[in-house]
Formats: structure tokens, C-alpha cells, sequence
């Protein structure tokens, strides 16, 4: 028995545990890596893995049950796409699409083709994630006065350097909409939103976004974003790629009860550690049986979209003054540090509040935005 055939689109970087996660289930006879697609090449692989340049060289070559798409965001949805009106299911990394005419696109070809299209935010699969979100929603809290979301992230030049859709807003005229809130702590947005029950579309119901740069880039790496959603509840988000130290972000839920905190990188809520399903085994169970719901439909990101669409048509981010930054390192190794950073971003999770709401100073510094290098 060898399983499901499984192709993976983007094998560099985060798409390399995806192939190490396939070669795993290949082991317990779930699934057989058949073919991987990518400009770069690949080494390494199994002399009965076929490797091509694209994904339309890959599916007229081989046929396939599965896709992962690990790709540069604005390449998401014309792949996944593809992959589906070639009768594949596909697991799609996070963010799914970079705008709502996007989403609302691929959405159309899921309810078309039929396929199932499960998308990568890890944790809404972890069992602390869900419990967590039982909690909320029998009232263990109480009644919720907020949920924040924090993370206080390290963020070198190399990370920015790597492609050349990082860090930028647009490329060649396409929305990419990389950015702190929108993708390397995207996680910690949509797992706000599903501790809420507010993950479609229609349960987000405003969003304001404040979003600042220390980098020379075109993206935000220092904001605030705060989303209210159709039950009222105020979901602020604070971030930075700019602080002293990396820490595991986190999501905050602030009841009249009590205040529970998830660090959902390690599974925990507390001290409590809780284990985590798989995504691309969740899919596949799926596959086998419909009645397996997936933790990670398509539809169940439509809140999150609603906010990279709120970064997309926001204004470009204002850079933080440079008296207000400190930089340390050299070449790809070099980074900045925003002074206080961290404890402005408590401020902000404490007080659900926006940077400007409790003065954040460089939200109040009056300068002329600098060029980028």
C-alpha cells in the first residue's frame, strides 16, 4: 500500500518539511512522494521522485491526488487552481490569497471542481488552539472583554533578502501583501479569530490597521491591527520583527472570569501542553472519508482575508524614525531594533488599544518617511 500521491510545489526552505512530512507518511504507507515542482532544482530526493520546473510540467506529466503549494503568496492562487482543475486536492500554505477578489476566485473553484483545498495555518489544528476556543465558547471566562494577539519576532536581513517578494507590498504590478500581520505572525491573527468563532467572511465586522516600518522595506514589521468582529469582540493584534529577542508569540483571551494564554507554536495553554494534528493527514483522511471535516477549509479563512485586505488597501507603512531605532549586526546579519518595542506591544495587548491610542512615540513623531535602499 503506498497511499495517496503527493506532489510538492516549493521544496526550498518551509516547503522542505513539507517534503520531510510526506516522506514520513510514505513510511506508515499513507502517501508516496511522486513528483516535486521547482525553479530551483532538487537534490536529495529519491531516484523514483520526478522533478520539474513548474506545476503545469508536473501534472501533464504524472497524475496526483494531492498538491502542496509552498510558493511565494502571490503565486497561491493560480496554482492552486491549477491543481485542482486537474482533479487534485491541495493543501495551500498560508495566507491562502493576497486579497478578497482572490479569495473569492479560489473559492469559486472549490465549490466548482469539488476538490478540497485545506490551508496551512498549523495552529488551528493543535488541540490547545480548540480548547481553548471550547473554553470561550461555553463562557469559562466569562464574559470576554477581548482577545490580543502578541508577537515579538527577530527578523534579519537575510530573512528580507531571501526572495524578492519579501518584504514587499507589490511585485511587477501583483499584490503580495507580505508583511509582520499578514504573514510570519499571520498565525497569530487567524487563531484570535477562531477563538472568537470568527473565521468566515461575514463575522468580521471592521478592521482599523496602524502599520510601521523600521526595515527598508515595502511591508509593515511593526504594527497594530484591531479587528471587531460580528459578536462585538475587540481582536487587537501587535507585532514586531524588530524586537531584542525572538519570543514565541502568543494570543491572549481577557475574560471577566479569567485570562488564558496561548502560546500555540508549542502547543500550550499555560503550562498545559496539548498535542496537534497534522494538516496534510487531516486532508487525507478527508479524502478517504468526506465525513472527516478539515481544520482548515478554505472558508474558515475568510476572516483572515478580511484583514490582509485591510493591509493591502491601507496606506503604504510610515517608517519609524531613526532616533527611535537601534541597529545591530552586519551585512545579511544585520537588523533593527525598535527601543521599547516589547513593552509598547504589552501596552497594546493589555489595553486593546491601537500604538497611537496610548501614544506609542513613533506614532507621534512628525518625519518624513525614508527612502528605501
Amino acid at each position: 500500500m503506498t497511499g495517496a500521491r503527493v506532489a510538492v510545489v516549493g521544496i526550498h526552505g518551509h516547503g522542505a518539511s513539507h517534503v520531510r512530512n510526506v516522506a514520513r507518511l510514505a513510511e506508515a504507507g499513507r502517501a508516496e512522494l511522486v513528483a516535486v515542482a521547482d525553479p530551483q532544482g532538487a537534490d536529495d530526493l529519491p531516484a523514483s521522485v520526478q522533478v520539474f520546473s513548474g506545476l503545469d510540467e508536473l501534472l501533464a506529466a504524472t497524475e496526483v491526488d494531492v498538491v502542496v503549494i509552498c510558493t511565494p503568496i502571490q503565486t497561491h492562487v493560480p496554482l492552486a487552481e491549477l491543481a485542482m482543475r486537474a482533479g487534485a486536492d491541495v493543501l495551500l500554505e498560508k495566507p491562502p490569497t493576497a486579497s478578497m477578489a482572490e479569495f473569492e476566485q479560489l473559492s469559486a473553484v472549490v465549490a466548482e471542481t469539488g476538490r478540497a483545498c485545506q490551508v496551512g495555518f498549523q495552529a488551528q489544528a493543535s488541540e490547545a488552539t480548540l480548547k481553548l476556543a471550547s473554553m470561550v465558547a461555553e463562557g469559562q471566562l466569562g464574559e470576554i472583554r477581548g482577545i490580543s494577539a502578541v508577537g515579538k519576532w527577530v527578523r534579519k536581513a537575510r530573512y528580507f533578502q531571501r526572495a524578492r517578494w519579501s518584504g514587499r507590498r507589490r511585485l511587477d504590478g501583483v499584490d503580495v501583501v507580505d508583511g509582520a500581520v499578514t504573514n510570519p505572525l499571520a498565525h497569530a491573527a487567524a487563531a484570535a479569530l477562531l477563538l472568537d468563532g470568527s473565521t468566515g467572511v461575514d463575522d468580521v465586522r471592521s478592521i482599523e490597521t496602524e502599520l510601521y516600518r523600521a526595515n527598508p522595506i515595502e511591508s509593515d514589521d511593526t504594527s497594530t491591527v484591531r479587528i471587531t468582529t460580528g459578536r462585538g469582540t475587540p481582536i487587537l493584534i501587535a507585532v514586531t520583527l524588530c524586537a531584542i529577542d525572538h519570543l514565541e508569540a502568543s494570543v491572549i483571551v481577557h475574560g471577566s472570569e479569567g485570562r488564558a494564554v496561548l502560546t500555540y507554536q508549542s502547543d500550550l495553554i499555560g503550562d498545559t501542553k496539548y498535542g496537534r494534528a497534522d494538516l496534510l493527514e487531516n486532508l487525507l483522511a478527508h479524502r478517504a472519508d468526506p465525513a472527516v471535516p478539515l481544520y482548515v477549509p478554505l472558508a474558515a479563512t475568510g476572516g483572515f482575508t478580511r484583514v490582509v485586505e485591510a493591509v493591502r488597501t491601507a496606506p503604504d507603512p510610515v517608517a519609524i524614525p531613526p532616533e527611535l531605532v537601534r541597529w545591530e549586526g552586519e551585512g545579511l546579519e544585520r537588523r533593527p531594533i525598535v527601543l521599547d518595542v516589547e513593552n509598547w506591544i504589552d501596552r497594546a495587548s493589555d489595553e486593546l488599544a491601537l500604538f497611537s491610542e496610548i501614544g506609542a512615540p513613533w506614532t507621534t513623531w512628525t518625519t518624513q518617511p525614508r527612502e528605501m535602499s
